[in-house]
């Protein structure tokens, strides 16, 4: 696999529901975070993006790993790569950020070794979005917004939590007030 030194380039609401489609019709469930997945559960794009944040299952990585090396996608070589994160562009410098997961008894999604203790709750995976007329599955309001806290908050972070809570009714967390 090489790397690739295109630049990302925004990725529209049609590139997005493309993309994902396509994995749909392979059989990969997914799940849209990001900036992708708080607009998927406005259903309305409030930005730009450059990237799609996905979260899929250990099982299908392989699958995906084929369907991008074989139409047209490189792999980003970046620092934070590991074994439950990989990142790839293609030639119009659409990035797709992939974290993978595998799920415990209890429905959570762990990230890599069970004994590190990292993982999103089960009802994190509850989100329901649309992206250009495409039903997808993301991570539920209430953590998009909890997984928006614990770092140094940008401007499009601050919009995102807010029309999220404005959305559905959450309380906007004190690191936003």
């Amino acid at each position: 696999m090489k790397a690739n030194a295109h630049k990302s380039h925004e990725m529209t609401a049609a590139d997005v529901a493309i993309f994902c489609a396509k994995l749909d019709n392979l059989g990969i469930k997914f799940w849209v975070e990001g900036g992708w997945g708080v607009d998927a559960l406005l259903k309305r794009q409030t930005r730009t993006h450059n990237d799609l944040d996905l979260i899929i299952q250990g099982k299908d990585v392989m699958a995906v790993r084929n369907y991008l090396d074989k139409n047209g996608y490189s792999v980003i070589l970046r620092d934070d790569l590991s074994n439950i994160k990989f990142h790839y562009i293609n030639d119009f410098g659409h990035e797709i950020d992939f974290t993978v997961i595998v799920f415990d008894q209890e429905g959570n999604g762990v990230y890599g070794p069970i004994e590190n203790g990292e993982m999103n709750p089960a009802e994190s995976f509850l989100g329901n979005g649309d992206i250009n007329g495409l039903k997808v599955h993301c991570v539920s309001p209430e953590y998009a917004i909890k997984f928006h806290l614990g770092y140094d908050i940008k401007q499009k972070d601050r919009e995102d939590v807010s029309n999220l809570c404005n959305e559905f009714g959450i309380e906007i967390p004190s690191e936003y007030q």
